[in-house]
């Protein structure tokens, strides 16, 4: 099977921003989609996994923003598996215009979760195989992003249109709460130029995250969330994200 997948997108109105601009979130999205696609090619979609009683995770994600997409681009993505690590598939992605010219790349750390307990498979214990590939380019796997104290807050309640079929907050959905953070005033005079993403817990329907955020720099924001269980706190998610 060819290890790297390639589709056209056009830029349509759902994946832009009130400037016209392609949205953070769209590209976790696209990174989303083209990876399902190729598992479907590989066999290892969601409904083939779902028969083992496994599913696709995504625990971290870093993108690096060449330029910034608009309303009715046509784009041409190719993404494949990089080397499977001891704990995770790593999958990269890179977007190109109709010139040809880079836009954005990306890359993902995937991991098997048992739909039951909810815990994490180890490639080795998984049966799953993925033949993984170097092309030379590729963004080194993203570290984990530290907790630090930010000196904004706010809550927010996971809502069912926040959810995806793992019955859980969709990915995309984190920069969406992330881009909200901030007023329009802001977005009209910034793009983006660099973001990391770490999932560290599962969001569920109904529960409230504390979200704090602060500028770590002039153009560096990051964002963290919690959740508390009883008596205990829970970090959902942190995203640090590079404007210019």
């Amino acid at each position: 099977m060819e290890p790297i997948f390639q589709m056209d997108f056009e830029v349509n109105d759902l994946c832009v921003d009130r400037y016209g601009r392609l949205k953070p979130s769209a590209i976790l999205f696209l990174a989303q989609e083209v990876a399902g696609m190729h598992c479907m090619e590989l066999k290892l979609d969601y409904d083939t996994l779902a028969q083992r009683r496994l599913f696709w995770a995504v625990t971290r994600h870093k993108v690096q923003v060449s330029r910034t997409p608009h309303w009715g681009e046509k784009l041409h993505l190719q993404t494949w598996p990089m080397p499977t690590t001891r704990v995770a598939y790593p999958r990269s992605m890179v977007a190109y215009d109709s010139q040809g010219r880079e836009c954005f790349r990306s890359i993902s750390i995937w991991v098997l979760m048992d739909m039951d307990t909810r815990h994490m498979i180890l490639p080795g214990n998984s049966g799953i195989i993925v033949a993984g590939t170097i092309r030379g380019g590729e963004l080194p796997a993203p570290n984990g992003l530290i907790l630090k104290t930010l000196g904004s807050s706010r809550s927010r309640s996971v809502c069912f249109t926040d959810l995806d079929r793992n019955g859980h907050m969709n990915n995309t959905r984190y920069m969406e709460w992330v881009d909200d953070l901030l007023p329009s005033a802001f977005h009209a005079r910034h793009n983006v130029k660099e973001f990391t993403v770490c999932y560290l817990s599962e969001a569920r329907e109904g529960q409230e995250m504390s979200l704090k955020w602060d500028f770590l720099s002039e153009n560096c924001l990051q964002v963290d969330a919690q959740r508390q269980d009883e008596d205990r706190s829970h970090r959902v998610f942190s995203a640090q994200i590079l404007y210019e």
